[in-house]
C-alpha cells in the first residue's frame, strides 16, 4: 500500500514551549495507525500539527503526494483530512441534522450525495436517525461521539484522525464504535490515526503503532510486535 499521510522530522511548539521533536510517522492508504503515550507526550499535538491547529510546526507533513505542512485548516480538511477533536467538539446548541450538514460543507456535496451519506451515517450509527431533530447537547456522550465521527465523515475524508474516542464512555459503547471504525474502514476505504488510552482496544483495531514518550516517537511496529515488549505490557497492558 502506498503511504497516504507522512510526516518527516516534525518539531511542534505552542508559542516557546516545545511539544514534539523530530516526529515521523507515516499511514498507508486504508491503513489504520494508533499513536499511544502517556499524557503530555504529545499526541493530541501530533493530530494538532497535521491539521495546523494553534500549533508551530517545522519539518514535513505530506498528504496524497502534497505538501500540506503551512497550508490553512480549512485548506487540509478539503483535502481530505477528517478531525474528531479530545471532547467531541459537537456543536451543542445544534441538532443532529445542522451538526451532520455542517460536516458536509467542506464537501461541497450536492442535495442528494449529503442525502445518501446521511442514510449511511444512519447505518453506522442508527442511533443518529431516532436523534435526528435533537438538539446535540441533549444526546448522551456516547451518542455524542457517535455524532462527531459521523459529521466528520459527511465530509467524506479519506484520512480520519481520532483522539481519545473512548474517554468517558462505558465500555460497551467503546467496543461499538471500534466495531464501527473497522466498518469504516473497511466499506469506505478511510485511513483512520488513532489516539487511544485503551491499548488494548487500539492493539485489536489497528495494524501498527507508534509509542510517543515526551514528543519523540521511541519505538513503531505491528501491534503484536509492540504488545511483546514488556516495557510496553507494563506501561500501557497493566501486566
Amino acid at each position: 500500500m502506498s503511504h497516504l499521510l507522512e510526516l518527516r522530522g516534525v518539531d511542534a511548539a505552542y508559542g516557546a514551549i516545545a511539544v514534539l521533536r523530530g516526529v515521523s510517522l507515516e499511514i498507508a492508504d486504508g491503513g489504520m495507525v494508533a499513536l499511544l503515550g502517556a499524557n503530555g507526550a504529545g499526541k493530541t499535538t501530533t493530530l494538532r500539527a497535521i491539521c495546523n491547529m494553534g500549533v508551530k510546526t517545522r519539518g514535513e507533513i505530506r498528504f496524497a503526494g502534497r505538501r500540506i505542512d503551512g497550508l490553512a485548516t480549512e485548506a487540509i480538511a478539503r483535502a481530505g483530512i477528517g478531525h474528531v477533536p479530545e471532547g467531541r467538539g459537537t456543536f451543542t446548541s445544534l441538532s443532529v441534522e445542522e451538526n451532520l450538514r455542517l460536516g458536509a460543507y467542506l464537501a461541497r456535496a450536492s442535495e442528494r450525495r449529503i442525502a445518501d451519506d446521511l442514510e449511511k451515517m444512519f447505518g453506522y450509527f442508527p442511533v443518529l436517525r431516532a436523534r435526528f431533530h435533537q438538539q446535540a447537547g441533549t444526546l448522551s456522550g456516547g451518542e455524542q461521539q457517535m455524532l462527531a465521527i459521523a459529521r466528520a465523515l459527511m465530509g467524506q475524508p479519506r484520512l480520519l484522525l481520532l483522539d481519545e474516542p473512548s474517554f468517558g464512555l462505558a465500555p460497551i459503547i467503546v467496543q461499538d464504535i471500534f466495531r464501527i471504525l473497522r466498518v469504516i474502514n473497511r466499506e469506505q476505504h478511510t485511513s483512520i490515526l488513532l489516539v487511544e488510552q485503551n491499548a488494548r482496544l487500539a492493539f485489536e483495531l489497528v495494524d501498527r503503532v507508534y509509542l510517543l514518550e515526551t514528543g519523540r516517537v521511541v519505538t513503531s511496529g505491528p501491534p503484536s510486535q509492540i504488545a511483546a515488549d514488556e516495557t510496553v505490557r507494563r506501561a500501557y497492558l497493566g501486566q
